[in-house]
C-alpha cells in the first residue's frame, strides 16, 4: 500500500467541491491524504462542512487572504510528504478506480515520473461532452494503445504541438513536482510548464487509456473567459517564446521550433475571433488577432 498526497487547492463552486471531495474519500484505493488549501472562497459554511466529514484522511486549511491560482498550488505542493501526488482540481470527479491505477502504475513502472489516465470528460451537469477542445486533444495526443512511455525531446515536442494532458487527473512522483514546483507568473499555462520542467528534468511520463478520471469543462470557467477576452494569450505567447530559448539551449532543436510557431494556440485563437466579433468585444479581437498574427 501507499500513502497518497491529493492536493486540492479550492476556490469555486461549493457543490462541485463537494462532489470532488466526496469522489477521493470513496476510492478504492482508500491509504490517501487529501490536502484541501482553501484560497479564501466567500463561504462561511466551508469550515464546518469539512469538519462535519469526520474523516482523519482531511486536512484543512483556509489562507487568510487571496494568493490568487499560481501562488496556491505553489503553496498545495510545499504540504506534499508522500511519494505520489495528485493535484485535483475542484470540480472535478475521479472514479472509484483512480487512486488504485496510479498506485499499480506506480510500481509497475518505477521509472515514469508522470503518469496520465483515461479520462472521460463531463460538463457543468455531468453529461458527458467532446467538442473541439476535445477533438483537438485527440488529434495531438500520441497513438498508440494501452501504456505507452515518453520522455526527452520527443515528449517536449508533443506537448508543445498541443497540450493533450487533463492536469488534474495526472498523477506524480513526489521528488519530480517538489524539486521544481511551478513557475511563478503563470496562471493558465502552469500546468503545461510543469510537465515540460519535469521533461527538461529528465522526467518521463507514462499515457494509459484505461479511464480513471471525470473532467469537468463548462463554459463559465476562468480559463474560458480568458481566452474570448484574448488576455490568456499573452501569456501563452510568453511562455512558448521562453520554451523555445530554454529548449535551444538544450539543443532541442526541433522542439525550440514548435515552441516558437505555437501553432495550435495561435489556431486556437483563430476558431475564437468570430465569436469575439459577434459579442462585440473591441479588445477580445485586437487581442486574438494579434496573437493569431504572430
Amino acid at each position: 500500500m501507499s500513502t497518497v498526497d491529493v492536493l486540492f487547492p479550492y476556490y469555486g463552486d461549493v457543490e462541485l467541491m463537494k462532489l470532488a471531495v466526496r469522489s477521493v474519500l470513496r476510492q478504492s484505493h482508500s491509504d490517501l491524504r487529501l490536502l484541501v488549501v482553501d484560497d479564501g472562497y466567500p463561504d462561511d459554511s466551508i469550515p464546518a462542512w469539512f469538519e462535519s466529514l469526520g474523516d482523519d484522511r482531511v486536512s484543512y486549511q483556509r489562507n487568510e487572504t487571496n494568493l490568487g491560482a499560481n501562488l496556491n498550488y505553489r503553496k498545495a505542493v510545499s504540504l506534499v510528504t508522500n511519494d505520489l501526488v495528485v493535484m485535483m482540481g475542484a470540480d472535478d470527479v475521479m472514479l472509484p478506480n483512480y487512486l488504485e491505477w496510479l498506485v499499480d502504475r506506480a510500481a509497475t513502472y518505477p521509472h515514469a515520473s508522470v503518469f496520465q489516465p483515461g479520462v472521460v470528460v463531463i460538463d457543468e451537469n455531468g453529461a458527458q461532452v467532446h467538442g473541439l477542445v476535445e477533438q483537438v486533444k485527440d488529434r495531438y495526443r500520441p497513438s498508440g494503445r494501452g501504456v505507452r512511455i515518453l520522455q526527452g525531446e520527443e515528449l517536449a515536442v508533443s506537448l508543445l504541438r498541443g497540450n493533450w494532458l487533463y492536469f488534474p487527473a495526472v498523477g506524480w512522483r513526489a521528488d519530480a513536482i517538489t524539486s521544481i514546483n511551478f513557475r511563478e507568473g503563470f496562471d493558465v499555462v502552469q500546468d503545461l510548464a510543469l510537465a515540460l520542467d519535469v521533461t527538461l528534468a529528465g522526467g518521463s511520463l507514462l499515457l494509459d487509456d484505461l479511464a480513471a478520471f471525470m473532467y469537468r469543462r463548462h463554459s463559465g470557467s476562468d480559463s474560458s473567459w480568458r481566452a474570448l477576452e484574448g488576455t490568456r494569450f499573452d501569456e501563452e505567447r510568453r511562455f512558448f517564446l521562453t520554451m523555445a530559448d530554454e529548449m535551444d539551449a538544450r539543443g532541442w532543436r526541433r522542439a525550440s521550433r514548435v515552441a516558437r510557431l505555437h501553432l495550435s494556440s495561435r489556431l486556437y485563437a483563430a476558431t475564437l475571433l468570430p465569436m469575439a466579433a459577434l459579442k462585440r468585444n473591441e479588445k477580445g479581437v485586437r487581442n486574438l488577432g494579434r496573437h493569431v498574427l504572430r
